[in-house]
């Protein structure tokens, strides 16, 4: 089992305060590796959970609405943490409204951070990697959430889904060229995820039902589903997997 240890590796993981991101966090802390949690509001709660684990975390401070605190988060991970070698691209944000109402300012908003910001972030993280693979003899890892809308449309959603879509075909890309290089960078795609985001469809009886009824594995995803794929992708074993995006959804997309 040592292709899974991530013994002596720093990850990076955006939007970690709660949730899918907190989850992650903690399942690659529990695989060995130090964690660096980003976000607006310092993940109080994700470092308590991870440093109970014996490993070490570091708070950065970072609005991704921009990409503006780019470099600086690689900067200060690797001034606190000494290295980088696994980047989460999870935040992201969503914005709901008919397509014939939905404003510039909503399109822009959900695009900037999901799409911009995941681009510029991988950017600065692979430069990175791509400069000490040979230092460090490892390889990079890069993992982007995306979504099951990165293959369906949905309604309501037009700046997430058309972000999203952009997310799996950024991770295509970017594999393309750095898998050469030392990168591996492959995506995530979770279905419906037990989280304080969707507490409202559960406890939506008819909501939860019809989402209940239409996933094979007849249960809502815990975080920790999504965590055990992303120590799978951050690990050696995944080292020959490549510009892949990976459902973790109960079976919702062979429905």
């Amino acid at each position: 089992m040592s292709v899974f240890d991530l013994t002596g590796r720093v990850a990076v993981v955006t939007g970690a305060n709660t949730g899918i991101g907190q989850g992650i966090a903690v399942a690659l802390a529990e695989a060995g590796a130090d964690v660096a949690a980003v976000g607006r509001t310092p993940a109080e709660e994700t470092a308590a959970k991870v440093r109970a684990l014996g490993r070490k975390c570091e708070l950065v401070g970072a609005d991704l609405s921009t990409i503006a605190p780019v470099q600086s988060v690689v900067d200060q991970v690797l001034a606190s943490l000494g290295g980088l070698d696994i980047l989460i691209n999870n935040a992201g944000i969503i914005r709901r409204a008919d397509s014939v109402d939905f404003t510039e300012e909503d399109w822009d908003a959900v695009v900037d951070t999901n799409l911009k910001s995941v681009f510029f972030l991988s950017q600065a993280a692979g430069r990175h990697m791509i400069a000490h693979r040979e230092a460090t003899g490892r390889r990079g890892k890069i993992i982007n959430i995306a979504s099951m809308l990165s293959f369906q449309g949905g309604i309501r959603v037009p700046s997430y889904t058309a972000s999203k879509s952009g997310v799996a075909g950024l991770t295509k890309l970017l594999a393309c060229e750095w898998a050469a290089k030392g990168v591996n960078v492959n995506a995530i795609a979770p279905g419906y995820i037990a989280t304080n985001n969707t507490a409202a469809l559960q406890e939506d009886e008819t909501r939860n039902r019809q989402i209940m009824e239409r996933i094979p594995e007849g249960r809502w995803g815990a975080p920790s589903d999504i965590g055990g794929a992303a120590v799978f992708l951050s690990s050696s074993a995944a080292d020959y997997v490549q510009g892949h995006v990976l459902a973790v959804d109960g079976g919702w997309l062979a429905r």
